[in-house]
């Protein structure tokens, strides 16, 4: 299984750009190459998964308990002929300023993959090598220690600038494996939530592929080489019939993680694509319904023209069968979404009423059931993430989840009630199939209309 993961100092260092033309070169020489995102990001992946040709795949270690995300790892990896696992912030960015658990470093050690450093060289020569080293040089300060390969310039201002860098790095022992020069034809535009998805924002492959010229491929691929990861034993086939479930998906609704839609698929779901935009009602025959995130705001005015999907989703939630609304999905199953422009009416099949807000709500978070839902029993604890530019007008009127604050207040969020489930929570359905089970049987139980 040769990997490698794409690190750098800091966030902005183009990790994403790089990774995605490695993907891009190393599969136009003909390899199968599977992508991973360190990290709960669902954007970048995009980026990733259109450059490999292969769904790329989320590794989180907060969201994904460590055996289960070597095992998720292993399992997507070892039909590839190599892995580039993208990192996430900088290298030893985790939740804890005196820790490197839950950062790229921490992953990369528990993967034991050999560790690529990204260097925005703009505006320096030298120092490139006393970034890269000091990275390097922190690294036996984790558990397990973190290999450094080599190092990628990107943003160089051509061949004698990367020669002048390279010279620097020779100094402190550290390989140049390729570089990027500075284009800004490769520019990645960002937008509230992070980058725009490759379906907002590509490149043209014949730019990319003269671009990824200088990376050295034979070299990457020689320090990809790692020892192999066992390998997971198959999912046991599940007892019962199949269930069809309605998964929301086009440009309003498309923040899913693959491992979590190949786990309900395990479990017994045929999941069934739908456009909450474009579509007059849902496919027939479903027993449950998963509204995941996305950009509800920024379609707010096709959402609320198609009267008859929005009737149609009231109406399934009317019949008792399971409806899980994440984040974007909250939003659009509430009363209505208030933007700088107006106010838009959604599905109203819970009271919430959200609007826009200036400023981004982001971080992970340990959390318990209220009550029971279709995913979770009453009492279970959960862990998830929220990643949004919209809140609440108005108190939780039946809160899903509680958690902690970081002053140990306590935070009720979304709804839960019956069949209906709506929080901004994003969970990882892949990180205990105990999840996707549920809500499986739960539609089976239920049964189509």
């Amino acid at each position: 299984m040769p990997r490698l993961v794409i690190a750098a100092a800091h966030s902005g260092s183009g990790k994403t750009t790089v990774a995605s033309l490695l993907c891009l070169a190393l599969r136009a020489r003909g390899l199968r190459v599977q992508p991973f995102k360190l990290g709960p990001d669902y954007l970048d992946p995009t980026h990733l998964t259109r450059a490999a040709g292969r769904d790329a795949r989320n590794l989180d270690s907060f969201l994904l308990p460590r055996e289960r995300l070597s095992a998720l790892f292993a399992r997507a990896a070892a039909p590839a002929d190599v892995s580039v696992l993208e990192g996430v912030m900088g290298l030893y960015d985790g939740r804890d300023p005196l820790s490197d658990e839950h950062s790229t470093a921490d992953l990369a050690g528990l993967l034991g993959a050999p560790v690529v450093l990204v260097i925005d060289a703009g505006g320096m020569a030298r120092t490139a090598a006393a970034v890269a080293a000091g990275l390097r040089d922190f690294a036996p300060l984790t558990v397990p220690p973190v290999r450094v390969a080599g190092v990628i310039l990107n943003r160089v201002g051509g061949e004698r600038h990367a020669e002048l860098c390279e010279a620097a790095l020779a100094q402190v022992g550290l390989p140049v494996l390729g570089f990027v020069p500075r284009d800004e034809r490769l520019h990645l535009p960002a937008r509230h939530l992070g980058l725009l998805s490759a379906e907002q924002a590509s490149w043209d492959a014949a730019d990319a592929l003269h671009a990824a010229r200088f990376l050295r491929l034979d070299a990457l691929l020689a320090a990809a080489q790692a020892p192999a990861l066992p390998l997971p034993p198959p999912t046991p086939v599940p007892a019962g019939e199949r269930v069809r479930i309605g998964v929301a998906h086009d440009e309003a609704f498309h923040f899913s993680y693959p491992d979590a839609l190949d786990e309900l698929r395990a479990q017994g779901a045929d999941l069934v694509p739908f456009s909450p935009l474009r579509d007059a009602g849902l496919p027939p025959g479903l027993g449950g319904l998963l509204l995941p995130g996305g950009y509800p705001e920024a379609h707010a005015a096709e959402l609320e023209a198609n009267a008859a999907m929005r009737a149609a989703v009231r109406a399934f939630a009317a019949s008792g069968r399971p409806v899980i609304g994440e984040c974007g999905g909250l939003m659009y199953l509430g009363h209505s979404l208030e933007t700088p422009e107006r106010t838009f009416e959604m599905c109203g099949v819970t009271p919430d009423r959200t609007r826009m807000a200036p400023r981004l709500t982001l971080g992970y978070r340990d959390a318990h059931a209220l009550q029971g839902t279709p995913l979770a029993p009453a009492g279970a604890a959960l862990r998830g993430h929220e990643f949004h530019h919209s809140v609440l007008t108005h108190a939780p009127t039946h809160p899903a989840y509680c958690w902690q604050a970081p002053d140990g207040t306590p935070v009720h969020e979304g709804y839960a009630r019956g069949n209906v489930l709506a929080s901004y929570l994003h969970l990882h359905l892949g990180a205990d199939p105990a999840l996707a089970r549920r809500l499986v049987e739960q539609c089976r139980d239920l049964g189509s209309p």
